[in-house]
């Protein structure tokens, strides 16, 4: 037994946390964020504290964050960029500090990224209470604004109690190593409770390895899986962000070429395969490639890998248009495995992928089919050339640079195994469409969430996690681009300060476009004008449409400790980003654009309600076309009537018997 006290023991718990796949063992919690206050710096901050000053090299790191949800986006983006096999636990104090996270909380849990939040909370005891910053609710005595993480948590736990610590940390970590339930998981800790005593069990800090496990499919689930596919005359795999996670990208890539069937990816499935594999067509969905969008047009069998079917990749579920089109999910979660009244498969994708090779040996899709992706995808490959070299667009103010031309510099100038990192705006359709991903790691696009803010946050964790791979010989360094728009930067730039603080590079694109190009662009489609988009003055009649507003975000960025080249043009870029790629120090390239100049586009949709009645013509003219793109969308709630017919036997009344 050992006393030690609940935020002392809980510290000491995550240096013992373990996870094994593939007989790689490895270290669980790679370090713990913090911003201290009132609600845990004498608890979790102490026992940070005592660990860092004790002779024993494993000891958990201590990251000092600027912004509790920033801190939240650099530990999911560096869990992401671990295949979700490492982690990172976040502090903050009671209060805002606490709610301050929630945020970044609900990214996670969407995104199923694993994360350890560890709220202060107030007293248990109530002995002082109210206490500052305490929410007092008429109507339940036991609440606090750490309530408030319920809905957004994997698992949410309140630990009044030293003796509860035990089977919360438990269970958190059950959770956090689950590929199917991983998410945010909550432990709210009372400020007293923390730096309460007690005396624990040693087996409670003894080295636990969580077995991450690779679940096979079951025999019949895959011979129904194998039906369905083999019935197929124009199949198209949608993959997912679970290709990755279960590192099943070579898996992927001997399924295809062993069965002639093309490829399309989601944001978080991109890079599933390299851009220019023969089958790969790309982006699929509300920004997708002509390619994949054609082809999901005309497929009679879907097989989704490690996908969840968000409303981009489906268009809002109009781009799956054959009207006998049936599913094949193939999923670690049993939850997604039955959307679109799927012929389902529970299985990590690399063991699913390795079994449908198998029992579908001997078997192809028509040559034909093949022979038309690879060329169509050739025909997109074209398009993206012309994009990134500026042909073709209308003419740009003041030799402005163009977004097309920004990505098509970076992703030529920079190596291969480099990240682009995005999250919201204009630029992650764009990226979507137009990045021709080498690597399996290099794509790094958050968009369960959507998230403005997360983007340099979320290049400091990837960083973090690229540096980490290369100190343990597991990969090597990656220059990490991180793509933002003045608009999520001016949400939360402050990492940039952390980033300095500790010596990590990352390379900031800052785009400045004066507002908000993305939802500007939806603003005019939908009949709505841009109104309220764009950054600029009041106007003499009240409206916010005067002169742009003189903010110099290259001054603010270079007084946060940051490398500043700003830049004027296309050419200047490139020159800036071979300056940055050189450089060891953090880098941010500001460049103006212009935001009317849009990227090429699939005719795919996204499903955004315009009103329905309005005096204003152009959104009178915007509920026309909503209406027609309505009639286009299907529920997928009924499977086709011989979907199990091959496969399902009707037991006879002696059978039953």
């Amino acid at each position: 037994m050992t006393i030690l006290t609940v935020a002392q023991a809980t510290v000491r718990f995550l240096e013992a946390q373990y996870t094994e796949r593939d007989g790689v063992e490895r270290p669980f919690f790679a370090g713990c964020w913090g911003i201290f206050g009132h609600g845990n710096v004498a608890g979790v901050g102490q026992a940070l504290l005592e660990r860092e000053l004790s002779d024993d090299p494993s000891h958990l790191r201590f990251f000092h964050g600027r912004n509790e949800q920033a801190m939240v986006h650099a530990a999911v983006a560096y869990a992401r960029q671990r295949d979700r096999l490492v982690a990172m636990a976040v502090t903050a104090s009671v209060g805002p500090g606490a709610t301050n996270m929630l945020t970044g909380a609900a990214l996670a849990t969407i995104n199923r990224l694993p994360v350890l939040l560890l709220p202060g909370d107030t007293f248990a005891t109530r002995v002082a209470s109210p206490v500052l910053q305490e929410l007092e609710n008429t109507q339940q005595g036991d609440i606090s604004v750490n309530d408030a993480f319920r809905p957004v948590s994997a698992y949410f736990d309140r630990v009044n109690r030293p003796e509860q610590l035990a089977s919360a940390l438990l269970h958190a970590t059950r959770i956090l190593t689950d590929p199917a339930e991983t998410g945010a998981v909550t432990l709210a800790l009372p400020q007293d409770v923390q730096a309460e005593s007690y005396d624990f069990p040693d087996e409670l800090f003894a080295k636990r390895v969580w077995h991450v496990a690779r679940p096979v499919p079951e025999p019949s689930a895959l011979d129904r899986a194998v039906a369905a596919i083999r019935s197929a005359r124009k199949p198209l795999v949608v993959a997912g962000g679970g290709v990755t996670y279960s590192q099943a990208n070579d898996a992927l890539r001997t399924f295809v070429e062993a069965t002639g069937i093309p490829v399309g990816e989601s944001q978080a499935g991109k890079g599933a395969l390299p851009y220019d594999h023969p089958l790969s067509v790309g982006a699929i969905g509300a920004t997708g490639t002509t390619a994949a969008n054609a082809l999901a047009a005309e497929a009679d069998v879907v097989i989704g890998i490690g996908t969840r079917y968000s409303d981009f990749t489906t268009a809002s579920r109009t781009v799956f248009e054959n009207p006998d089109v049936r599913f094949v999910n193939l999923n670690v979660s049993a939850f997604d495995t039955h959307k679109h009244s799927a012929t389902g498969l529970v299985a990590d994708a690399r063991e699913g992928l390795t079994a449908l090779t198998a029992a579908l040996d001997g078997w192809t899709a028509d040559a034909a089919h093949g022979e038309r992706a690879t060329a169509l995808a050739a025909e997109w490959d074209q398009i993206v050339q012309r994009a990134y070299d500026g042909e073709g667009a209308p003419a740009v103010a003041e030799g402005l640079a163009i977004q097309s031309q920004v990505i098509g510099a970076v992703n030529e100038l920079s190596d291969p195994r480099d990240v682009v990192l995005c999250a919201a705006g204009s630029m992650p359709g764009d990226l979507h469409k137009l990045w021709r991903t080498r690597d399996r790691k290099g794509y790094h696009v958050e968009y369960g969430f959507s998230c403005m803010g997360y983007e340099i946050a979320g290049g400091l964790g990837v960083k973090m996690a690229a540096l980490d791979q290369a100190h343990d010989g597991d990969d090597a360094d990656r220059d990490v681009f991180v793509m933002v728009g003045d608009g999520s930067y001016l949400m939360m730039n402050t990492e940039l300060v952390t980033a300095v603080a500790e010596g990590v590079k990352v390379i900031v694109v800052l785009v400045q476009n004066h507002g908000y190009a993305s939802i500007g662009a939806l603003s005019q489609s939908l009949g709505s004008q841009r109104f309220g988009t764009a950054y600029r003055y009041r106007a003499a009649d009240g409206r916010l449409d005067g002169a742009k507003l003189p903010v110099d975000l290259a001054a603010n960025a270079a007084s946060l400790g940051a490398d500043v080249l700003a830049v004027h043009g296309i050419d200047e870029f490139r020159a800036a980003v071979l300056t940055a790629k050189a450089s060891t120090r953090t880098t941010v390239i500001h460049v103006e654009t212009d935001p009317l100049v849009p990227a090429p586009d699939s005719p795919a949709w996204w499903d955004v309600p315009v009103s329905e009645v309005s005096v204003l013509e152009s959104t009178q003219q915007a509920r026309a076309v909503y209406d027609d793109h309505k009639t286009r969308q299907r529920p997928y709630l009924t499977p086709a009537p011989d979907q199990t017919a091959s496969t399902v036997k009707t037991a006879t009344p002696e059978e039953l018997s």
